[in-house]
Order: C-alpha cells, then structure tokens, then sequence
C-alpha cells in the first residue's frame, strides 16, 4: 500500500487528528490524487470541514454529489446548526427528506436544537411526529434533543400540551445535554434559557437533605401542597415522566430533574432527589448544588445554606463561578451581606451572574450606594450588563434620588440597545418616578410597546406619588380593561392613590374587589393603604375600628400612620390612645415619641412633654434631625434646620431675606404654630426661616440658570409653613419646585402644589 492511501486511511479511523484547515485540505488532495474521492469519502471530508467549522468549503464539496450520503447531510445541517443558521438546517432536512434519503439518529439532535433555537413549538412537533414513524424516538440523544426542546419552549410552568411524545418513548433519557466538539457536557437552565457548563463532580449526598421523608412524595407549587400523583406543571410534569421510565441515569439527569423542581417551588421534592441521587451511587456535583441553594435563598434558611457551603468549601468547589453566584443571592436574601461579600470576592472568575448577585443583594439590604459603587467596578472590569443587571441597580438610583445616575444609566441601555426590554423599560418608569420625573416616567411608559402587570403598577404607583390620584385610578381602570389582571401590588398603588387625593368610597370598592374579584388576600400593605386614607380623610375614629379589627396583625407603622394624621387633625385625645399601640408592639418608635412630644407642646402641656423626653432619653434615644438634600452638578448637597456650614450660607441668606420681602407683599404671614420652642414669636419666625427644605431650595435656585426645575429630597414631612412658602417662592421665581418627604412628591408650580393641600 502506498504511503498515501495509508495515511488516508489512518486519517479515515481517526478524522479528530486533523486539527487545521491546512489539513483538511491535504486530506481532501489526497484523496483527488488518488482518484479515490468517492460518495463515501466525500462525505467523510465534508464531516472534517464541518467540524472545523469550514461551512464554505463544506458546502462547495457538497454541491458536486448527485446523491449525497447521510453523513454528508447530517454534517452540513449540524453545521448550519451550529453557526447560528437554523433556517438553513431545516431546509436542508427538507430537501434531504425530499432526496428519498431517511435520516438516521446522528441528524434529528440538530434538526430539533434549530426549531428550539427558532422557538417554533409546531415545527418541532412535526419533526417529532416524524421521529416516530421513523422509529427514532428511542435514541438516548434524539429524546435528549427532544426534551431539550420541550422544556425550552413549554417552560417548566406551561399549560401546553405535549402530546403523547412521553408515553411512546420507550427508552429515554432527559438530561438536556448536548455534547460539543470536545466532550463537554452542558445543561440547560429552565429559568433563564440558557447553558452552564458542568464541572467537577463532588464525592457524596447533601446532609441537608436527610430530614425530607423519602417514601412520600410530596412538594409544594406556587405555595399549594401538590403530591406525585397530582396535576403538575406540564413542563416538570413532563420531565419526571421521562425521567421515571429512564432505564439509565446519569449526574445530568439528576440535575436537570431536581433544577426542574426547584423552578417549579416543589422544594421538598428536589431535596428528596438530591438523597435519591445519593442513594444511586451518584455524586452531586456543582450545578447540583447551585441548583438547590436557591431554595434555602427562598425560605431563608441560612443554616442549611451553611451546609452546603461548608460542603462545597469541603471538596473544593467553593470558587466555582455558579456555586458562588448561588452563595452570594443566598447569603444576601438572608440579610447576611458580608457574607455575600466574601463569597464573591473570593471566587476567581466572575460572570455576570455572580456580579448581578452582589449588586441586587445591596439593593435588597438597603446599601444602595455600594450597588452603585459595585456596578460602576462591573462595567469597569469589561463585563457587560444586562437587562437583569439595569434591573437590579435601577432601584439604587430611585431610592438615593440621584437622577443623573439614573440619566447616565438609561444612557448606557439606549447604547447596549436594551430600550425595547420590557424589564429594563418597567424599572426606568420606576426610577424615573421616584427620582422625581413623572413626565420622563410617562414618556417612557407610553413608548412601550406591551405593557405586563409590573410596567402598569410602577406607573400608576408613580402617579400616586406625585398627587396625580385621579390618573393613577384612571390607569389603574385602563389597564383592567386591556385584559391584565391587577395583582396586589397594583392594589397597593391604587389604594395609594385614592389615599393622596382622597377618594375614600373609591378605595373601599377597590379593597373589596380584591377577594370578591380576584380572589386575592388582603396584606398587610392593603390595610395600611385603606388605614392612611381614612386619617388622612379626618375619619380619625373609622381608622382606629378598622386598625383594631384587622384580619392580620397590625404594625408599629400602622400605628404610626394614624397618630400622624392625629397630629395633622390635633386630636389629642386619640393621639394618646394610638402611641400606647404604638409604644405596646415598638417601644423604640422614635417618630412616635417626636410627634407626642410635639402634640404636648403645641397644646401647652409641658408636663406631659417632659415625662416623654425624660423616657426617651433614659431609653438612649434621640431625636433624628430633619435634612434636606439637593443634587446639583453630580454632586449631592445637604442642610439640616439652621445649618450655617454651607459654603454659600451668605447668598442662601441673602436670596431668602429678598424673596422674604415680595413673599409678604403677595400676602404669606408665617405661621408659627408649629414651633414648639417656648420662644419669642420673632425667634419662631427665624427658626421657620432656616429650616433645611428652605435652604436647599434657595441653593438650588441661585445655582442654577433660570427656569431650572428644582429637586429636593427631605427626610421626614415638609413642615405646613415651608410648604405654604414654597408655593410664594415658585411663583415669585416662577421655578418648578420638587419636594420629595418621606411619603410623597409635592411639585410646587406657579403659586400652587399638586397635592392640592391634601397632605
């Protein structure tokens, strides 16, 4: 034999030795100097080509067979797979079955990942019905790609049916892997759509796992205790079927049925599966592990969190990137961000999972500007962010009321071409909305092209805000009528409007609806809406009846909430009755305490108000200062009542005492009431004069060119003077005036204010 017959015919045994283009070439020579370049070799080159990915030459070759083999179509369809051109494969198995050639179990893997990939369910059950005439449904990979399939499409919580594909299957396996050039194995992940790689293997079964009950099979969905036998989830419903009837069972397998009940709220039943999987001699591994930490982040339940840590810590995997990201949501939802930190920055290589899981983390205890910080670290370390890393900083910017951040950060989703998101669209009209914009909030709202439950509750929310109660309820009546169903967070913000304008018989119906409606519970968030609304409304005496009688327990700021709108109605007699409920369930309420103490004293009885002061400060509390901040420049800029240390304190004077003077000629008297200082009416009056939301203005005002809209945030309730002389100042100035307090927005334009003095 002739060296070149012989190395063909090596290369022919063992086609993965050719590594490179160059040598696919000399293969595909050699086989035309040898005049050997029949269907059959021809088909073997063009295999080569496409592994390497050489779709051009592939094809070249391809187009001089008359009647290519098989394993030339299966090649050229899994390489149009394979580069992202699925409308190509499929015409190809069209045009392979139209030739009179039948396909074998090596096509129908790529066939199916291309209408998975097209997301084209009927199109992949006539593939399916096809499999089964051809009797290839029993093919491990080809029920692989199937159930891949399946899952990505129906979702593991469809209502869709998937025929009888199930019960015709007589021999299957649900892993949803698909093997690559080099071996490696990937799963899918139902909840995101998309891969993770698996890595190493660990030695044996979680501890956490031995208190389930492994002779019952019982789990809950969506909060409803469900058993074996029961209706399920179609798409988990589906998997255990394929899984139950699998002769053989890999790690995979195990994986993807405890990631499908994890998704699908059956926590009991996953961790059953992960001892069963013990039990079979099989090792848990790293995406079984971050398959079941999220079910510990859901019930907060550190311990048992801990454990899993402490195992992986064990067999060494504590620094794989989706164990770790997995660590950090935990850690974080169970209020333990320090916790999240060190896992994070332990791990040696982050994605963009486990960054998103620190930044939402922040978010979701309070330490906004470290999201802030930590996102800004991400974009500088070349990841890029996605939809749900805007989503998860958004709420930063709304929070800490930096609307040039949020500004910069709807640039950068302009940029990365993300505006279309429904998710990121839905968290901009949020922080737009808390950032004190209502109208870009609107803008962005009106430009969507769908709107989902969360889209309308954040723009009828950011209407109640702003003192828009009757647009909110007409948003509210809209979004009905388009045929979405109000969840109870769209309750919430409509109880919320009609409490800021207060519209009481309105919000009556709409709390009432919810269970006779909607079949939905009345929370804790619901009754406080109703309760607000009824103070607010002067119905002092209603209130306390409906606090009394509540289906759940009441809080301190429920409480709270009321004594308030005894202060606002100055009944004092009431007022006692509710900081006794108040200091009964939270002795450490300091509002509570401030606004007694100010009752006290605005009704003289200075007595009364010594008991308390001498209380409070036996209890070590004090008092928390009210401050006012404004951002100008990218720069944030704080006052407290009286404060003097600004470097601009003179100007802020001098543009206070000018405006005091046209103030007084338009009429405005100051009203002292408030002070609950036994000083001189003129020292009262000076006191009003510096308190911080007036001097914020001011600096906003003489730090801006003219017509600038002015943005300040206060940390508890504008005081009833300052409000009064912001309204003289706006139209003096003729500014738009912006105060966000601690429970609305008030836009003070042209000598009025949009909550209509109904505060």
């Amino acid at each position: 034999m002739s060296s070149s017959k012989h190395l063909i015919k090596t290369l022919i045994k063992n086609p993965t030795r050719i590594k490179s283009k160059y040598q696919a070439k000399q293969l595909h020579a050699q086989f035309i100097r040898t005049q050997s370049l029949s269907h059959t070799s021809a088909a073997i080159v063009i295999s080569v080509y496409t592994n390497l990915k050489l779709l051009h030459e592939a094809l070249l070759l391809f187009q001089t067979l008359e009647s290519p083999p098989v394993l030339a179509w299966k090649s050229v369809i899994r390489c149009f797979t394979d580069q992202s051109l699925f409308s190509r494969a499929l015409a190809s198995f069209v045009e392979m079955r139209a030739s009179g050639r039948c396909p074998d179990h090596n096509v129908f893997p790529s066939v199916l990942k291309s209408c998975t990939m097209m997301t084209d369910l009927r199109l992949g059950e006539s593939v399916h019905g096809c499999i089964v005439r051809l009797g290839m449904d029993c093919d491990l990979y080809t029920g692989n790609a199937l159930m891949n399939m399946y899952a990505k499409l129906l979702g593991m919580g469809s209502k869709i049916s998937v025929g009888k594909v199930f019960d015709e299957m007589p021999h299957r396996k649900f892993d949803s892997e698909e093997v690559d050039d080099n071996g490696k194995s990937s799963h899918f992940d139902g909840s995101s759509g998309s891969y993770r790689v698996a890595t190493e293997s660990v030695e044996s079964v979680m501890s956490c796992s031995e208190d389930l009950q492994a002779e019952t099979c019982v789990g809950y969905y969506n909060g409803s205790r469900v058993n074996a036998l029961s209706t399920l989830p179609l798409g988990i419903d589906s998997v255990r079927k394929v899984f139950e009837l699998m002769p053989r069972k890999d790690v995979v397998s195990w994986n993807t049925i405890i990631a499908g009940y994890a998704q699908s709220g059956m926590y009991e039943d996953a961790l059953r599966m992960v001892r069963e999987m013990g039990s079979n001699d099989l090792k848990p591994d790293a995406f079984t592990l971050s398959s079941v930490l999220p079910i510990f982040s859901e019930n907060v339940d550190v311990t048992k969190g801990k454990e899993i840590h402490g195992y992986a810590i064990r067999k060494g995997i504590d620094a794989d990137v989706y164990i770790g990201s997995s660590l950090v949501d935990m850690y974080a939802k169970s209020a333990r961000i320090e916790d999240s930190e060190r896992v994070f920055f332990h791990l040696s290589r982050r994605d963009s999972i486990s960054w998103n899981s620190l930044v939402a983390g922040y978010v979701q205890n309070g330490r906004y500007n470290e999201a802030l910080e930590l996102f800004r670290q991400m974009v500088t370390a070349k990841v890029r962010p996605g939809p749900v890393a805007f989503s998860s900083v958004m709420p930063a910017c709304a929070h800490l009321s930096t609307l040039h951040l949020g500004k910069q950060l709807h640039g950068y989703v302009v940029r990365g071409g993300y505006s279309d998101n429904i998710f990121i669209a839905s968290a901009l009209v949020d922080m737009y909305s808390k950032c004190g914009n209502i109208k870009a909030a609107r803008k962005i709202f009106d430009r969507m092209n769908v709107h989902d439950e969360v889209s309308w509750t954040a723009i009828i929310m950011g209407h109640a805000l702003h003192g828009h109660g009757h647009e909110a309820v007409s948003l509210f009546e809209e979004m009905k009528r388009q045929g979405v169903k109000p969840n109870q967070v769209a309750f919430v913000a409509v109880l919320t409007a009609c409490s800021h304008v207060g519209l009481v018989d309105e919000a009556w119906g709409y709390f009432n609806s919810m269970t006779k409606v909607y079949g939905l519970n009345q929370e804790l968030e619901h009754y406080a809406a109703v309760a607000d609304l009824l103070g607010r409304a002067g119905k002092l005496e209603e209130a306390y009846d409906f606090i009394s009688n509540m289906r759940v327990e009441p809080t301190g700021s429920v409480w709270s909430n009321l004594l308030s709108s005894c202060s606002v109605h100055k009944n004092l007699e009431l007022a006692e009755k509710v900081a006794e409920k108040v200091f009964t369930i939270d002795s450490e309420n300091m509002g509570a305490y401030v606004l007694m103490c100010n009752m006290y004293a605005s009704n003289g009885k200075w007595k009364e108000t010594a008991k308390l002061r001498l209380r409070m400060r036996k209890k070590g509390m004090r008092k928390k200062p009210a401050c006012s901040w404004i951002e100008l420049k990218d720069k944030t800029h704080g006052f407290v009542s009286g404060d003097r240390s600004h470097p601009n304190t003179d100007r802020i004077n001098e543009f206070l005492n000018s405006v005091m003077e046209q103030m007084e000629k338009e009429g405005y008297v100051a009203d002292t009431s408030g002070v609950l200082h036994d000083v001189d009416e003129e020292h009262k009056r000076e006191l009003l004069f510096g308190h911080s939301e007036r001097l914020a203005v001011a600096f906003g005002i003489i730090s801006t060119e003219a017509g600038t809209t002015i943005r300040v945030t206060k940390n508890i309730r504008i005081c009833e003077d300052c409000h009064v002389a912001i309204k003289y100042i706006s139209k003096i100035t003729e500014r738009e005036i912006i105060v966000r307090d601690n429970s609305r927005f008030h836009h003070f334009n042209h000598g009025s204010c949009s909550c209509g003095d109904y505060w």
